[in-house]
């Protein structure tokens, strides 16, 4: 299933990879996007849609102090390694929060690409300055290149859904990194390390996540970790968890596939077993563990509630804890997803994830 960039039903994937010469920056990029509005809307529009704003401009995160003395540090809590990345911000929230982008070369699988994140307001309050914060990366569907819609903007309010479900209580404060989750625009790579293409099942399960090690403060633990995503993004989010059980602890897969299907994969069945949900489910039932929880989403105008409803009866079991949330007149869409994450999901993932803890000596 193909996704536009809001995050709905696209048409097929077109073009191919970067164009040969010099990468425009992403300063050229928005500036370039800002003055074609500007013509077409004129000088007035151009404010209103905060043209001549602070976006694109240098950013970083961590305003409170991060060089603790190691006795300072608690058990558990990883700092920032570094190198830090350079950010550029692509958005502000209403709240004073912002979405940044950079451009990473995963270390381990070569690939280089974009990855957009997003930090609650928490990250910088002085009480929780020597804590860690747990790690949502956020994958997109259908094409998931050379943008992941979940970052490019706030429109499809996952970070607002964060933001009020901290404020209820019903949500713990993720850091949201969302990285692409394609080589190009044509070929679909699964989330995987597919013979002979790209490495896009390393770059997610590797480099993304020692990108977020490298930035934030973290958790040493995967209890820190977990992953939330939607179709072809839910897919690698979904085998991830299942594969790397030791790593990440849990997964909220919305309209999500089941199955390896990309054409790249050339009937290499070994290879494809290696990332096939339904195979790491037996594998991790037979092992006994560690303990996983996946947390389904489905639409009730989508297909694929008896996908789930199938794995849940045949895999939902000893250590692999499952949850279907049935979202009412839901559509195979961003928006759709993130009501039925307001409606439970991100309650339920919260639940079984590591919180920041305030430190009590500090107001």
């Amino acid at each position: 299933m193909q996704y536009d960039q809001q995050g709905g039903d696209g048409g097929p994937a077109t073009g191919g990879g970067r164009r040969p010469g010099r990468r425009p920056s992403k300063r050229q990029i928005l500036i370039g996007g800002g003055l074609a509005l500007l013509l077409a809307a004129g000088a007035g529009a151009a404010y209103e849609f905060g043209l001549f704003s602070d976006m694109g401009d240098p950013v970083s995160f961590g305003k409170i102090q991060e060089s603790a003395a190691a006795e300072d540090i608690r058990p558990g809590v990883l700092m920032p390694t570094g190198p830090k990345s350079d950010f550029v911000r692509t958005s502000r929230l209403a709240d004073g929060t912002q979405i940044a982008m950079t451009t990473l070369t995963g270390r381990k699988s070569g690939f280089t690409g974009d990855v957009w994140v997003w930090v609650p307001k928490e990250y910088d309050d002085p009480r929780y300055a020597k804590s860690g914060f747990p790690v949502l990366i956020s994958l997109p569907g259908g094409r998931g290149y050379p943008k992941n819609y979940w970052g490019t903007g706030p429109g499809l309010g996952l970070q607002q859904a964060v933001i009020d479900g901290v404020k209820k209580g019903t949500s713990l404060p993720f850091i949201l990194v969302m990285p692409v989750i394609n080589a190009d625009t044509k070929h679909h790579y699964d989330g995987s390390d597919i013979p002979g293409e790209p490495k896009m099942g390393t770059w997610m399960a590797d480099d993304v996540p020692d990108f977020a090690r490298a930035n934030f403060r973290t958790f040493t633990s995967r209890d820190g970790w977990a992953f939330m995503g939607s179709s072809s993004g839910g897919f690698g989010a979904f085998k991830d968890v299942l594969k790397f059980p030791d790593r990440f602890k849990a997964v909220i897969a919305s309209g999500v596939d089941f199955v390896p299907d990309s054409p790249l994969w050339k009937g290499n069945r070994q290879a494809m077993d290696e990332n096939n949900p339904e195979k790491l489910a037996e594998k991790l039932i037979r092992e006994g563990g560690p303990d996983v929880y996946i947390n389904f989403q489905i639409g009730t105008k989508e297909s694929g509630r008896d996908l789930a409803e199938k794995f849940m009866k045949e895999y939902g079991r000893g250590p692999v804890h499952t949850r279907l949330q049935v979202i009412q007149d839901g559509e195979h869409n961003g928006k759709s997803y993130v009501r039925g994450m307001r409606e439970g999901s991100l309650e339920w993932i919260s639940k079984v994830m590591q919180a920041p803890t305030p430190d009590p000596g500090v107001r």
